[in-house]
């Protein structure tokens, strides 16, 4: 490392004598009173030849990476040059989808013109990252010179919906859902297909005895029943330019994303059909229903799919497109976002259409930063501007959400950060309240 303190006495110490040999080899420049500037020029000369050397960096990035989930890429840095020594500076190119601790930046401990050091980077949104170049510098033997060298080398980085939550609490969550097991016969008594006929024991519900065959058999014989399957669940993402606004850094669209994987991951392993279905003004991604625990890799591709808009959100034109690919009674799960009355009225008029045929459940997340504008004390009379035009939002939101469910339409308005998990819970209660 360059420590300036020495790096000053040591250039002192050289540069005396160098300012003697100037003084003696050329009295006019020194006494003009150019000599320690003639001095120090040499010096920095000298240090710039001394300096000279070939770098060259590898980065190492992984296969992919997860929307919101920060990784370490290792950076090796190799400078042949006899007088290298100390630390060397590396810098990478940046790109916009992702975010890159200390602006891209990183010191690498040298040894025997070698080191390795590590990058944090956070990827913000999903797509493919581009690093064009990686930029290495480093100091002379003095210290007062720097020199660097790009290395063209083009890294990409593919960012893919983030599925940790699938692999860390999928188990969990399948086994706090699924009741259990896989097994048809596991689920009796939780739905509306019948499964067997069996002698009516202390516990069970009355109203399902039989009594056609109680009279047949001369016994209390009640029906049993069983969870129903191959139910239709469609993931109707908006993309629209309101979804594609951070919440807590990451789009709002990327946090529909990964709750749906979730739900839709469970979806399959209980036996349902699974599609996905986004749009902004137009429809952009529209699947076929898949099924089995062995399609979960197609819908993660499928939801990698769904990119960013600008666009305003056409519910009226998506959601009756979606309507007419459908052709049975299905679960339509809507993420959304809405802020202005105008396009929540469009909402409601598209969604009261739906629930004619189909089982309909919005989620939206809930908007942490106008509630903290209001909640908070106001410092100045501004404060109180934003605090009032904040509450007339939520307060519109919320007539917007009452009018949503006195349609019969579920609800799910959660944080950012427990919307997966809130997503799963409303899935398996109307599955098991047989409402699907």
């Amino acid at each position: 490392m360059i420590y300036p303190t020495r790096m000053a006495v040591l250039a002192a110490v050289i540069g005396a004598p160098v300012t003697l040999l100037v003084a003696v080899l050329f009295p006019a420049v020194w006494y003009a009173g150019l000599g320690w500037p003639l001095a120090v020029l040499i010096l920095v000369v000298v240090d710039a030849l001394l300096g000279h050397a070939r770098a060259g960096a590898t980065l190492a990035l992984p296969q992919s990476a997860s929307v919101g989930v920060s990784l370490t890429v290792p950076v090796a840095v190799t400078i042949t040059g006899q007088y290298v020594r100390g630390v060397a500076q590396v810098a990478m190119a940046r790109d916009p989808l992702v975010a890159v601790a200390n602006d891209g930046r990183v010191d690498v401990m040298l040894d025997d013109g070698r080191g390795t050091a590590a990058l944090l980077l956070t990827p913000l949104r999903r797509g493919t990252a581009r690093f064009a170049a990686i930029w290495v510098r480093w100091a002379g033997p003095l210290g007062l010179v720097w020199q660097q060298a790009r290395i063209d080398d083009a890294h990409t980085l593919p960012i893919l919906p983030d599925v940790e939550a699938v692999r860390r609490d999928g188990a969990q969550v399948f086994q706090r859902h699924a009741v259990q097991g896989l097994l048809a016969q596991s689920d009796r008594g939780d739905g509306n297909d019948f499964d067997a006929l069996v002698e009516f024991r202390s516990g069970m519900d009355r109203r399902a005895i039989d009594w056609k065959q109680t009279a047949r058999h001369r016994r209390l014989y009640a029906k049993e029943y069983r969870t129903e399957r191959n139910s239709q669940i469609v993931f109707a993402i908006d993309a629209g330019r309101q979804m594609s606004d951070p919440i807590g850094g990451i789009p709002r669209v990327d946090r529909a994303v990964s709750a749906a994987l979730l739900t839709g991951w469970l979806a399959l392993k209980l036996g349902d059909r699974v599609a996905l279905y986004a749009f902004d003004s137009r429809p952009r991604v529209a699947s076929g229903f898949i099924s089995g625990a062995p399609a979960f890799p197609e819908l993660q591709q499928l939801a990698a799919a769904v990119d960013y808009s600008g666009d305003e959100t056409n519910y009226t034109f998506a959601l009756t497109t979606l309507a007419a690919r459908l052709t049975r009674r299905s679960m339509i799960v809507l993420f959304t976002e809405f802020t202005d009355p105008i396009s929540a009225d469009f909402l409601v008029r598209a969604v009261a259409r739906l629930l004619k045929t189909h089982l309909v459940l919005i989620v939206v997340l809930r908007d942490d930063e106008l509630e903290t504008i209001v909640d908070a004390a106001p410092v100045q009379p501004a404060d109180v501007t934003r605090a009032v035009t904040a509450a007339a939002l939520l307060r519109d939101r919320r007539l917007v959400l009452l009018r949503l469910r006195h349609l019969g339409v579920h609800v799910i308005e959660s944080a950012y950060d427990q919307v997966a998990e809130r997503l799963v819970e409303g899935y398996v209660d109307l599955k098991r309240r047989s409402r699907l």
